[in-house]
């Protein structure tokens, strides 16, 4: 089933654009995500099935994040530097990869997606709701417009 699923979810993701797509994102009861940070500007994605981190450094790191759950809107999220992440391939088999940097926190972005949790839950209780009141903002101007 999944297998059919993740060409659909990376076109959704590549046209978004964006580099990483939660299944309950785009309203998909499953554990899995698809990423691809494009290195060399090639297609170079990732299907992670029932993903779950099993180390995460000391050392953090801050990156501008956004997300295509909330289009336009991003702010700095601070998380673990480097990450160890397991999951299972296409193929069922099991899998490992460790990561620094973008990937890192990729990874755990897309992971808190299946955990239900959006970056701006990492944000302090002002900063989600500027974001969360410029939103509101937004979907009335569309509405009236």
């Amino acid at each position: 089933m999944i297998r059919s699923i993740v060409p659909r979810m990376l076109a959704t993701m590549y046209a978004a654009p964006g580099i990483g797509l939660a299944a309950p994102q785009v309203g998909l009861d499953l554990r899995f995500a698809v990423i691809d940070l494009q290195p060399d500007e090639k297609p170079a994605p990732i299907t992670l099935i029932n993903p779950r981190i099993e180390q995460k450094s000391r050392e953090e790191a801050t990156r501008e994040e956004g997300c295509l759950s909330l289009p336009g809107h991003y702010a700095e999220v601070t998380r673990p530097e480097r990450v160890v992440v397991a999951y299972e391939d296409l193929e069922g088999q099991p899998q490992t990869i460790a990561a620094d940097g973008l990937l890192a926190t990729c990874l755990q972005h897309e992971i808190d997606h299946l955990d239900g949790i959006l970056f701006v839950d990492h944000l302090s209780a002002l900063k989600r709701n500027m974001i969360l009141r410029k939103m509101v903002k937004e979907k009335r101007a569309r509405k009236i417009g």
